[in-house]
């Protein structure tokens, strides 16, 4: 395994993991009584929350119901395809 194929997994894992991480944040919304500040919880909401508060200063919560994780999935998501999909962007440079 060579050095680019190194970099592109690492790409990839490190976008995966913060796509689980939103989606189980997501899992939290739908308990409200969670003390988001202790453990394990807190394993979730330090890594995802500064990428969540700006987003929510844009997008206010829908009908009570915090819609920023969904839509940091679906911009992940995005990106890791974008990147290193099957047609990505460093996918086709590494290729060439």
């Amino acid at each position: 395994m060579n050095l680019s194929s190194l970099g592109t997994l690492g790409i990839s894992l490190l976008l995966g993991l913060m796509t689980i991480l939103f989606i189980f944040r997501i899992v939290l919304t739908w308990y409200p009584q969670a003390e988001l500040t202790r453990f394990p919880f807190s394993l979730v909401v330090l890594p995802t929350e500064p990428f969540l508060k700006p987003l929510r200063k844009i997008i206010s919560p829908i009908g009570g119901v915090d819609i920023t994780p969904i839509i940091w999935v679906g911009i992940l998501t995005l990106i890791r395809e974008i990147l290193v999909g099957q047609q990505g962007l460093v996918t086709m440079a590494l290729s060439h």
